[in-house]
């Protein structure tokens, strides 16, 4: 055999023990952590900013909406990079651009500021989603692409969970802001790791903007993209009044609310590798969106739960917990559904469009929310989440029955 022959044997050795392989199904979990946890620290942050800032509830409200925007504006550029220069460099640029932004969000020494490095923190977090689905998509092992997202997915709870006990916990005995500085080198870290561990799959080599009209004829794609919308919505709201509603209704310390915030990751991480086992079983699109709408309509009841709850310490403690299983742990089957009802060369930009959507639903419920605690109280704000999560239940019902 000649040198080149062998060589070229010794490639394709190479890449087919990463394609279909479970060691780059957790390398790419891993990086989806890092890159998690560096972005959900500012849901761990609010009360630290409210404080540190004089803001009221609202005021809160749009910190994370700058996050949100700056994500959702630079997820389709993200997505034609993905898809054009493949997704191992966007992966590790994206990484250690968040800990940069990390790093200036904790500086920021004014409310405008801080919003401004808010946005840039969400904008360096736009390469998540894009990137990581087409990993997992050219990693996971023939028939367990839902068990393989689910784990991927995992990394955005157990990020958020993570960030939520380290910037409560180093508050607790020093400046918030160390926090933020320990999870800023933990991200540059992995960065190093990822780049060493990863080979990833090539892009196009051309930088060129998403076509998106073939996705507007895909009837089961826009009835998930709508539903992504409200999925979103309940997601964020929940994500950004977590920790207030516990100090302000319960009456617990920010360490409790930290560790109630962090319950709900854990079980959320839990919930997306049990829903992707089991949209496995069932088959296909249909499986994974049929598991999805089983988990949000549970998750209906449980958010009308806490409206006039009283704000009980244990009743609070189980009904967060288990909206961990239920809506967070459906994002995995969400995007399973979305990347098996499109092209392999449309993930990108059809995660973008995905993204989006969750995103823009984030970006208005939040605030909302807040104007209602403010003016009515907390109990107006789980009823108009109700109301959304519900709305995007009846949506995947429909996705179910196109697929």
């Amino acid at each position: 055999m000649t040198e080149h022959a062998r060589s070229d044997t010794a490639t394709a050795t190479s890449e087919s023990k990463e394609t279909g392989s479970w060691r780059a199904v957790g390398t790419v979990a891993g990086w989806q952590t890092a890159a998690s946890l560096c972005y959900y620290t500012i849901f761990a942050a609010t009360g630290f900013f409210r404080d540190a800032f004089s803001l009221s509830e609202s005021l809160v409200g749009v910190v994370l909406t700058a996050g949100l925007l700056g994500y959702t504006v630079s997820l389709f550029p993200s997505g034609a990079a993905v898809d054009s220069f493949g997704e191992k460099r966007v992966m590790i640029l994206g990484l250690v651009a968040l800990a940069v932004a990390l790093v200036g969000v904790s500086f920021a020494p004014s409310y405008a500021l801080l919003l401004g490095s808010v946005a840039l923190l969400g904008a360096a977090y736009s390469s998540a989603m894009p990137a990581s689905n087409r990993g997992i998509v050219g990693a996971a092992p023939a028939g367990r692409t839902n068990l393989a997202m689910g784990l991927k997915q995992v990394g955005v709870t157990a990020g958020s969970g993570a960030s939520s006990l380290v910037v409560t916990g180093i508050a607790a005995f020093a400046a918030w802001q160390v926090g933020f500085w320990v999870i800023a080198v933990v991200a540059g870290g992995y960065a190093v790791v990822f780049a060493a561990r990863y080979r990833g799959r090539p892009g196009t080599g051309e930088f060129e903007w998403p076509e998106v009209s073939g996705l507007r004829d895909n009837g089961a794609y826009i009835a998930l993209v709508a539903a992504g919308f409200f999925i979103g919505a309940s997601i964020f709201s929940m994500l950004g009044y977590t920790v207030l509603y516990v100090q302000d209704v319960v009456q617990a310390s920010a360490t409790v609310a930290g560790v109630v915030l962090a319950l709900t990751q854990v079980t959320g991480s839990i919930g997306r590798i049990g829903a992707g086992s089991l949209a496995d079983r069932l088959g296909g699109a249909n499986g994974a969106a049929t598991v999805a709408l089983g988990q949000l309509a549970v998750a209906v009841g449980l958010f009308a739960l806490l409206v006039g709850s009283g704000g009980g310490l244990a009743l609070t403690v189980l009904v967060f917990v288990a909206l961990g299983l239920t809506i967070h742990g459906s994002t995995g089957v969400f995007y399973s559904c979305l990347s098996s009802v499109v092209a392999d060369d449309d993930i990108g930009a059809a995660t973008a469009g995905g993204q989006t959507a969750i995103n823009t639903g984030g970006l208005v419920a939040p605030p909302a929310f807040g104007i209602l605690v403010e003016s009515v109280g907390y109990d107006a704000g789980w009823l108009l989440v109700t109301g959304l999560a519900a709305a995007g239940a009846l949506l995947l019902f429909a996705v179910r029955r196109r697929t």
